[in-house]
């Protein structure tokens, strides 16, 4: 005999796990950015110093 279907319980964990996700990837994509802004930054450094 099949089980009774818990709609809401089921709704409410593909909303947790696609909450998940969403922070997962929102923190990637602050991570390259700050790696790619330290980049750029450290870049222009080198650049704007004449001395060297």
């Amino acid at each position: 005999m099949p089980r009774k279907p818990n709609y809401r319980f089921e709704r409410s964990q593909r909303d947790k796990n696609k909450a998940q996700k969403k922070a997962a990837r929102l923190e990637a994509k602050a991570l390259k950015s700050d790696a790619r802004k330290a980049a750029r930054d450290g870049g222009d450094t080198d650049e704007a110093d004449p001395e060297n």
